[in-house]
């Protein structure tokens, strides 16, 4: 994005560095004082800040108004998003390639349908309860970015330590708990025997190794607020291939991964490879254990390489980032104040699937089944082999909106850039491109999904899993994929948006009407559902999803427009806010941008 300079928005020399420094020093002590000589005798040093124009028709501050020197282009707008959006798409596309190969494999544990649905659930469980924490710190991008727009990159560095050190409080109080009380929490799924002891296996060793998961979270939004998102992709692809060779050793052992001769050579080396260093350690298959195990791996070297990056010797010249490792209260209460509304959406639309994925879609199954005269011992089975299925449509949709999410984050980052700059307009640009450019990408997955719905389904099924039980999944399959069709484009536009709008700082709105649409379609619609038509089945409660995120892209289009974004500011123009707890104002060091 080609910028102009705006001594409003971060001046380029003289006095009027920090406009508020005068006010600041009336009340300030002693210790803050200091601080406002440090930040004076840096006045003189010329930050190259860079404004994104604006042809905002509406009445502006001169101070919000940024130069209008160089309007950036479409074309150059686009590559500008495909430049950031490149690197995300490939972290969150190899994010659903990991859960991709984790399914085909531990699907080959056994021809019994339960191994997939436990992981699911285990999985989904997890994550659910590790959500609010993300959505809290998933505006940690938007700090940086807001205060990387407004020339102020240096503060950006308090906000990931911040990160950091909430996930870490928050895996102390909630994850560890969980772990302890996982046996007493998925007897509240009613499964099967067989398949709650595999979902508490799995729960216990993933939510012990959440700390390294919520960390490396925080971490990520910190680069991409920066702009700079191939730090987390070459994290997240190496930590992808360590979590899929880990799991080739942890889950199968020594006895190694099964493979027919006309297997791919890499697959054949990856399962002999397997074998070997299993034999050679002498480690035993784990089964689903092991898979769980070789998530938690992969997952400490995707908190690994971005944390060398941030702590080493370039990041910490530029940006003082060892510097401010202290937990920093003023910092806490930023993330908390604009946080939580996206924190409770999270946790709260994720509660909501994962009741659909873990429960209603089951139940529905099997009401249907007993509705027709079946027994209760195919009733269960045919809740097992729903919510099984269910999970591997589910997969399907990874791969459809994982990619879009990496869209989003591109998004976001844009847009909290250019409102850090109070280029308005051209935030609305960035988050129309943003739409444009993942409802294309869902609608060609909702055309696949369509056409070979029933072949995609296929692919997750054992192949010594009995005809009948194998014919039903994968017809159930096709249905269901049919359903995720219908709100694909209603998706893009919702999760697109939604980023958009965390970027600018509007989170309360999206949050409440989130939590409204998600308990009366998915909970509510999708139980009348159950009641009303029970001959539906496991169809019935996917009617009340796509209903529900239909209804969300239409909400958050409306509330887009209506520009209540344009009102809302992150960046604190006070001198000391911000600070490391040292007392030492960081350089500006934009080489590092």
């Amino acid at each position: 994005m080609s910028l102009g300079r705006n001594p409003s928005i971060c001046p380029e020399s003289g006095p009027s560095t920090w406009t508020h420094a005068t006010r600041s020093e009336q009340c300030a002590s002693r210790a803050e004082r200091r601080v406002l000589k440090k930040t004076k005798e840096m006045s003189h040093h010329d930050w190259d800040n860079q404004a994104a124009s604006s042809a905002d028709p509406t009445p502006a501050r001169a101070e919000d108004t940024p130069a209008a020197s160089a309007i950036p282009s479409p074309a150059g707008t686009l590559r500008q998003m495909l430049v950031i959006a490149g690197p995300s798409i490939v972290t969150m596309s190899s994010y659903a390639a990991m859960q991709f190969v984790d399914r085909l494999m531990v699907k080959e544990i056994g021809p019994e349908p339960w191994y997939v649905a436990a992981q699911g659930t285990a999985g989904i469980t997890t994550w659910t309860l590790m959500t609010f924490c993300v959505g809290l710190t998933g505006v940690i991008s938007s700090f940086v970015s807001q205060n990387l727009g407004a020339g102020k990159p240096e503060r950006g560095a308090a906000y990931a330590w911040t990160s950091m050190w909430i996930g870490a409080g928050y895996w102390a109080l909630i994850m560890l708990p969980a772990a302890v009380f996982a046996p007493q929490i998925f007897t509240i799924f009613g499964h099967a025997d067989a398949v709650r002891q595999l979902e508490v296996e799995y729960a216990v060793i993933a939510m012990g190794g959440a700390v390294f998961t919520l960390a490396a979270k925080g971490i990520h939004n910190y680069f991409f607020g920066m702009h700079r998102p191939g730090v987390v992709m070459a994290a997240v692809v190496l930590a992808n291939l360590t979590n899929i060779f880990a799991n080739v050793v942890l889950i199968f052992g020594p006895e190694g991964l099964e493979v027919s001769q006309d297997s791919a050579a890499p697959i054949v080396w990856l399962a002999s490879a397997g074998a070997w260093v299993a034999q050679t350690l002498g480690i035993e298959a784990m089964g689903l254990a092991g898979a769980a195990l070789g998530t938690v791996i992969g997952t400490v070297v995707e908190l690994g390489l971005p944390l060398l990056v941030f702590l080493g010797p370039a990041s910490n010249r530029a940006y003082r980032t060892r510097a401010a490792w202290r937990p920093k209260a003023v910092c806490v209460r930023d993330v908390f104040r604009v946080g939580w509304p996206a924190g409770l959406m999270f946790v709260n639309e994720l509660i909501c699937w994962a009741y659909l994925m873990s429960f209603l879609v089951g139940r529905a199954e099997a009401v249907a089944v007993l509705a027709a005269d079946g027994t209760p011992e195919q009733a269960e089975a045919a809740s097992t082999m729903a919510t099984t299925t269910g999970f591997i449509a589910l997969q399907w949709m990874h791969l459809s909106f994982m990619p879009a999410v990496g869209f989003s984050i591109a998004t976001q980052a844009m847009v909290g850039k250019a409102v850090g700059a109070r280029a308005l307009d051209h935030a609305a640009r960035v988050s129309w491109l943003g739409v444009r450019l993942t409802m294309g990408y869902m609608g060609l997955c909702a055309l696949l999904y369509v056409v070979m719905g029933e072949e995609l389904t296929a692919l997750f099924v054992n192949a010594d899993t009995p005809r009948e039980d194998a014919a039903r999944m994968i017809r159930l399959g096709g249905h269901i994929m049919i359903a995720a069709a219908v709100f694909q484009l209603f998706d893009a536009i919702a999760i697109t948006l939604s980023a958009a709008l965390r970027g600018a700082g509007d989170t309360v709105w999206p949050g409440v009407a989130t939590i409204l649409l998600s308990w009366t379609c998915i909970v509510g619609f999708g139980n009348l559902l159950l009641v009303a038509a029970p001959g539906l089945g496991a169809i019935g409660p996917w009617v009340g999803a796509s209903a529900y995120i239909v209804l969300l892209g239409i909400a958050l289009w409306i509330r887009f427009v209506g520009g209540r974004w344009r009102t809302i500011r992150l960046v604190h123009d006070d001198t000391l806010h911000n600070l490391p707890p040292d007392e030492v104002l960081p350089a500006p060091g934009p080489e590092a941008i």
